[in-house]
Formats: structure tokens, C-alpha cells, sequence
């Protein structure tokens, strides 16, 4: 006999637009008594399972799985990422800003410093189930029956597809209730999956992004979703913001370990403008020199006017001078939560100035950056 047979697998029409609460909350008071209900997502449907050996054992069972095998997180809202993965990284906080909730699972890298922090917050054996050569697999549905469920339930939940080891996943409840009846609790029939096919997966590090497995999204979908624009801003677009990208994108490629030219590759594009100028300027001769001493080339500048689709466009603005921030905040007022100030005070402008102004101002554009760069990239 099948060592972990019910008796009777519940069968439960539930509607997508108005779910029914009591249902809801009857199927997360099972998975937190360690009972496998089926539920369905964006993509396929899921077993969800609280996160504690003994139920984990009773899913491999039911599917037919080494119980080696590592099972993704799901969570029913973004912000519950927090209790998991500390301090992610700028890539991953974008992904996460883009893509969640929705129909990509993203493998977290963490440092050692928020292994331990992550181990203090959900306790050794829920971490043991969990995290796996320092790297979590979690996912964020985008379905109101799935973020119901998991929002309801008590427990940390994993949930693999709804299938036989080795068998296509279920993509309607029936198709679910068919290929598992006997061996779970429940299920949740919410109809066809809005896709049907599986989530995309990708890693995320400090190295960058690695795309593990195609699904609803392909890797170009999910590069631009990944991608990070930050731009400077200045008056003239000559002299600090110039300056201020070559030295970021020096800054930035040493932390990445990668060359200046593999940055767009890695995620990251960096630009800059300004509030009083037209296109075309060149660098000034001064800025061009100081950085070339730094080690930075930006000889091949040309002026960008601000607007209203580049600060759109951009992920993070930093002003050179609270001028400038207000002329990037009269043009697009919802920017406020992605526009700042590079340093504490306003770097001075130094056009006109000597080549020692030149130096002082390239000085504190870098001890700023070097304090950014290090709370962006983890």
C-alpha cells in the first residue's frame, strides 16, 4: 500500500475572480498540519507542503522523489522576501521589482554574513530544508488563489509542480486531481493555467545573473528585466556627471570582478545628462584629464539634455547638487523614491574653475560612489 495514502482527496471548484475565503483558510490550516493541497499558479499548478521534514518526506513520497532533492519557497507576496534573503543585491532587487509577482522563480545567492542572519530568523532546521550551498530557490506566484493560500498559511511552504516524477505538469485542476488522487489531501481546482507552461528560473550572485531554465520568460526577457540603469545628473552634463560615470563604472567592474565593457552584459547600464544643455558637448578638457590620471577614459563623451522618458527610464538617479534633483522632480514628480543626492551636500560645480577644482571635485564624486557601489552591490 502506498505508504501515504488518504482515503479521500478533497475536490474543491474554487473561482479565480472571488475565491472563497473559508475554503482558503481550510486549505492553509492543512498545510499547516502537514497535508499536501494542490493549488494552481500563473504557470502550472503546485503541491503545497509546509516546510518541516515529515511533510517534505510525505511530498517526495507522493511524487516520487529522491527526498534529497531541494524544493522551491513560495510566498505569497514580495515583501515576505525579507524573512529569507536579507540584503539582496541590486540585480535581484530588480528582478523582484519586475518580475514578482509573476512567473519567475529566482535562485538568491547570499553572502555568509546574511547566511547566519537568515539562520537566526527562521532556525536551523527550517534553514537545513531551505537553503542550499548558501543559495534559496523562491518564488512569487501571480495568481489570487496561490497568494491566498500562501498568505494564509502559517508556515514556510514549498511547492513543486503537480505531476509524477517524470510525468508533465498538471495545467488544470483535473489534470492534477487525476494524476495525484490518493496521494494528497486536496485540491484547489481553479481552472486553466493562464500559461501552462513552467516558470523561468535564474540564479542571481554578486557575479551577476545565470539563466538556469527557460519557461514563461526566455534569458532576453528576463536580461531586460534585469538590467539596471543609473544615471547621473549635472548642469552642463560636461564636467561632474561625466566624471561621476567613469568613475562608477571603474568602481563597479572591480566589484563585479568583470572589465568596464562586460558591465552592460552583467546588468548594469549607466548614463548621464544634464539639466541646461544640448546634445553633443564633449567632456571638458579638465574632467577628461583628471579622470585619465584616476585611470578612467571618458574621452569619448557627448552631452545628454535631461528628460522626461531617460529619468523614466532610469532605476536610480543620483543629483549632483539639490538643484538638480529638483529639475529631475518638476520634470517626473513620482521619481522621488528613485532620485538622490550623490554625497551629503552638493559637489560643486568646477567648470571655469582651476585644475586643482577639477581634482576636488573628481574626489568627493569618488568617496561617494565607493560608499554607493558597496550598499547597491552586495
Amino acid at each position: 500500500m502506498y505508504p501515504y495514502e488518504v482515503m479521500d482527496t478533497k475536490f474543491i471548484k474554487v473561482n479565480p475572480g472571488k475565491p472563497d475565503l473559508d475554503v482558503m483558510r481550510e486549505a492553509a490550516r492543512l498545510v499547516d498540519e502537514g497535508g499536501l493541497v494542490v493549488f494552481p499558479t500563473e504557470t502550472v499548478y503546485g503541491v503545497a507542503c509546509k516546510a518541516s521534514a515529515e511533510a517534505i518526506n510525505r511530498l517526495s513520497e507522493a511524487k516520487g522523489r529522491t527526498p534529497e532533492k531541494y524544493y522551491t519557497l513560495h510566498i505569497g507576496q514580495k515583501s515576505d522576501l525579507a524573512k529569507y534573503v536579507p540584503s539582496p543585491g541590486l540585480v535581484a532587487r530588480q528582478l523582484v521589482k519586475k518580475a514578482w509577482p509573476g512567473p519567475l522563480t529566482i535562485v538568491f545567492e547570499l553572502s555568509e554574513e546574511d547566511i547566519e542572519i537568515a539562520r537566526g530568523k527562521v532556525g536551523n532546521e527550517l534553514f537545513g530544508l531551505l537553503y542550499h550551498d548558501n543559495t534559496i530557490g523562491i518564488r512569487c506566484p501571480d495568481n489570487v488563489i496561490a497568494s491566498l493560500l500562501l498568505t494564509h498559511s502559517d508556515s514556510a511552504v514549498v511547492a513543486p509542480s503537480a505531476n509524477l516524477t517524470g510525468q508533465s505538469p498538471a495545467t488544470s485542476g483535473e489534470q492534477a486531481y487525476e494524476a495525484l488522487k490518493g496521494r494528497v489531501d486536496m485540491v484547489l481546482d481553479g481552472g486553466q493555467c493562464q500559461y501552462q507552461k513552467s516558470s523561468t528560473v535564474v540564479k542571481v550572485d554578486s557575479a551577476g545573473m545565470q539563466f538556469l531554465r527557460a519557461g514563461v520568460y526566455e534569458q532576453r526577457d528576463v536580461e531586460a528585466m534585469a538590467q539596471v540603469h543609473i544615471l547621473f545628473v549635472c548642469t552642463g552634463n560636461t564636467c561632474r556627471s561625466p566624471m561621476a560615470v567613469g568613475i562608477c563604472r571603474k568602481y563597479l567592474a572591480q566589484k563585479l570582478d568583470c572589465s568596464v565593457d562586460q558591465l552592460e552584459k552583467m546588468g548594469y547600464k549607466i548614463s548621464s545628462a544634464g539639466t541646461m544643455t544640448i546634445a553633443g558637448w564633449p567632456g571638458s578638457a579638465e574632467a577628461v584629464e583628471v579622470c585619465r590620471v584616476k585611470g578612467v577614459d571618458i574621452s569619448g563623451h557627448r552631452s545628454t539634455p535631461l528628460s522626461t522618458r531617460l529619468i523614466e527610464q532610469s532605476d536610480i538617479i543620483f543629483a549632483m547638487a539639490q538643484q538638480h534633483r529638483k529639475a529631475v522632480l518638476d520634470m517626473v514628480p513620482t521619481a522621488a523614491d528613485k532620485c538622490f543626492l550623490l554625497d551629503s551636500r552638493d559637489i560643486p560645480d568646477p567648470i571655469g574653475g582651476t585644475e586643482r577644482d577639477y581634482y576636488y571635485c573628481a574626489e568627493l564624486i569618488e568617496k561617494a560612489l565607493l560608499q554607493k557601489i558597496s550598499e547597491l552591490v552586495k
